[in-house]
């Protein structure tokens, strides 16, 4: 007798709150924007927060309200910009972008400080030791990007370091905030010209030899090489001016460390 009443109970108060839930929704519902929906509905639901934003619920009121620009999806890319235009005004010109791993400080290439038994992530490993490998510039190997992507478009590969997949890629630079050695690169999908995959800004050539096997001596072999004058060392890397850049390889083709690739890789 005693489970029956208080099933009865249960379900006479389940009822009376459901019923006070939707009252309460109805009195204190707060009308929403059309215009919120529409650009909502053409935005792609990934949530990766590329945008600034939390989500596309707040990219959506944000550019509802005009608080942001109409090019801040990448995801989308061009597509949802034209859309967006079409509704709140405007034009916008997207420039897709790619990761880039600017390291190519493997297993066998970039040696151990010792055996590391710490929080096995990269941020971890940062706080705790400054990395794990001599070299401190070089790319930890603990996967904390191929974590954060929200598109499969990172993996770690058998050599310790992370794999790109560029058609999988959307720029949503989520693994480049999250690399505390700042080893990943946003670079235009588009582009066409020689890029250093070395993060190395020791200016000391021995002690790039010691800390890993492939990583940029500052020679100034490309700098020399380049006909163009489009690059420069800049902070210890190689930096290339794109709109100079004639993609001739000579640069490539004199690096003795193998720094100097071209795009696309």
């Amino acid at each position: 007798m005693i489970i029956l009443t208080t099933a009865i109970f249960a379900l006479i108060l389940a009822f009376a709150l459901g019923f006070a839930l939707g009252f309460f929704k109805k009195i204190f519902a707060v009308e929403q924007d059309p215009l919120v929906e529409q650009i909502r509905e053409c935005l792609p639901s990934a949530n990766c927060g590329a945008c600034g934003f939390p989500g596309c619920d707040g990219y959506a009121v944000a550019v509802a309200a005009k608080e942001a620009d109409i090019d801040k999806c990448s995801v989308g890319g061009q597509a949802v910009a034209d859309k967006l235009a079409a509704l709140v005004g405007g034009s916008a010109k997207m420039t897709p972008e790619v990761a880039v791993i600017a390291c190519q400080g493997s297993k066998e290439c970039a040696p151990l400080k010792g055996e590391y038994t710490g929080l096995a992530t990269c941020r971890g490993a940062q706080v705790s030791l400054s990395g794990v490998k001599l070299c401190a510039w070089s790319c930890i190997g603990f996967g904390d990007c191929v974590n954060v992507c929200k598109f499969g478009a990172l993996s770690m590969g058998a050599h310790g370091l992370p794999v790109v997949d560029w058609e999988k890629c959307t720029g949503c630079k989520a693994c480049v905030a999250e690399c505390p050695k700042g080893v990943i690169l946003a670079t235009p999908k588009d582009a066409r010209g020689a890029i250093a995959l070395c993060s190395n800004r020791n200016t000391v050539k021995f002690q790039v030899l010691k800390t890993c096997k492939v990583g940029c001596i500052k020679c100034n072999a490309c700098v020399k090489a380049c006909p163009d004058g489009c690059i420069v060392l800049e902070d210890g890397v190689p930096k290339v001016d794109y709109a100079k850049c004639s993609s001739c390889g000579a640069c490539v083709g004199k690096c003795p460390r193998k720094v100097m690739k071209l795009l696309p890789l």
